[in-house]
């Protein structure tokens, strides 16, 4: 009986879908209401076009809706991780080598939405989702 409980793959895919899309929404929510025009000068100081900031809507809002809710998972995962690596890029990427104040790497933070939307991609929504037993 207690195995059972302990083996359920699907809560644990819940339990991963929460915190990466619940706590990267507060990232999307912030920078809509305080704007996110600091982006687009990062990607042009950095040779890429500005209009590419418009991707912190669907990577920072809309994808992480679209993980709480267990809908289109995969292609959320996607944006999501896109906007983490392009988050390291274009802030972090003197950090990548380095320790926080506190002995912990530098970015954890980081890592943890990237990693955590990689898994979901390859893990999917499981069970307890909007969309139940769809691949994408």
């Amino acid at each position: 009986m207690i195995d059972r409980f302990f083996n359920n793959s699907d809560l644990g895919k819940l339990f991963l879908r929460l915190p990466v899309g619940g706590l990267m929404l507060f990232h999307g929510v912030n920078k809509l209401q305080h704007g996110y025009v600091f982006v687009e000068k990062m990607l042009i100081k950095s040779g890429l076009p500005g209009y590419l900031s418009h991707g912190i809507l669907a990577g920072e809002l809309l994808a992480p809706i679209l993980i709480l809710l267990g809908m289109y998972v995969r292609v959320a995962a996607i944006l999501e991780a896109t906007v983490m690596v392009m988050a390291i890029y274009l802030v972090h990427r003197g950090e990548l080598m380095s320790l926080g104040e506190h002995g912990a790497y530098a970015l954890e933070l980081q890592a943890f939405y990237l990693f955590g939307s990689l898994a979901i991609l390859f893990l999917g929504a499981g069970r307890y989702s909007v969309q139940k037993g769809r691949k994408w």
